[in-house]
């Protein structure tokens, strides 16, 4: 099997704030050398999980250039908005910055047709020479990229190489990948259906809970290609808790993820609003979560 060219395992890294809000460099450095030296394969900055919608783009520009410099691995760009003028502005500044590749996001709030979808997701790949990967996430943005939209994107846009699939929508995640083949590599957008993708012909996942759990990440993905389906399965398994505690509706995605990093060493800070602050009851489920993953590791 071909490895897909950013990885198996990406993890969709969180944005560390100082105690003045403002980005912390150092400790962006030191989580992502941790994230590489525990197993991903490739970084996601500023994405939902970076809180990109709360950083302005000189911002996320200093923060792609420090990340991208830290690690050897590929690191995606989280350079869209809703507004295309801008993402295409930031978008064609990437390069100097020395990331690997573009996350193009479905345009939120605005609620466009799938044609307008399209457009703009187009003229993003088209103000860069980097390999892109879309990004569909309707529980966010209100609107899925049809699977129709998708193959157009790729047929006409020769450096859209990947699709981040966070739609739960299997059947057009199914057709999008048997009329694409190859020239799409699919990832699972969400960490509970890592294995009904690889099913379908994904080819790993862009992941949250992967700031702790890269290690069973890998495991479950590799097992599944060695065709251990059954050894997949218990990894999968394993990662169900940290699956289930990685966004919720009293704690969403990234307050999980920050409180679990806070646990392993990590002082990445609070989110900015309009994500509230964490508590002393988050603060001990991630004790509670990241805890019993490692004792299962033996």
């Amino acid at each position: 099997m071909t490895s897909p060219q950013f990885g198996r395992v990406l993890t969709a890294m969180v944005t560390p704030f100082a105690s003045d809000g403002s980005i912390d460099h150092d400790v962006a450095r030191e989580v992502a050398r941790f994230l590489v030296s525990e197993g991903s394969d490739g970084l996601v900055v500023a994405g939902s999980t970076g809180e990109g919608t709360s950083l302005s783009d000189e911002e996320k520009l200093e923060l792609f250039a420090t990340v991208a410099s830290a690690v050897t691995v590929p690191v995606i760009a989280g350079s869209t908005s809703s507004d295309t003028a801008r993402s295409v502005e930031l978008t064609s500044k990437l390069k100097a910055t020395g990331v690997a590749g573009v996350l193009a996001t479905t345009p939120a709030y605005a609620r466009p047709s799938q044609k307008g979808i399209e457009l703009h997701l187009a003229a993003v790949a088209q103000s860069t020479q980097l390999p892109v990967m879309l990004y569909d996430i309707p529980s966010r943005t209100g609107r899925k990229i049809d699977s129709e939209t998708t193959i157009a994107l790729v047929k006409n846009n020769k450096n859209i190489v990947a699709l981040k699939d966070a739609s739960a929508d299997l059947e057009q995640a199914k057709n999008t990948k048997s009329v694409l083949g190859t020239s799409l590599d699919l990832y699972s957008g969400d960490d509970s259906l890592v294995l009904d993708f690889m099913e379908i012909g994904g080819v790993g996942v862009v992941s949250v809970a992967s700031h702790w759990a890269s290690p069973e990440f890998s495991q479950m993905i590799s097992s599944y290609i060695a065709g251990d389906v059954a050894l997949a399965n218990e990894f999968k398994a394993r990662l169900s808790d940290s699956c289930a505690f990685e966004g919720t509706l009293l704690y969403p995605n990234p307050m999980p993820s920050k409180a679990a990093m806070r646990y392993l060493g990590f002082n990445v800070g609070q989110c900015r609003l309009p994500h509230a602050p964490s508590d002393a009851a988050l603060d001990t489920k991630a004790v509670e979560i990241v805890t019993a993953l490692r004792a299962t590791r033996g």
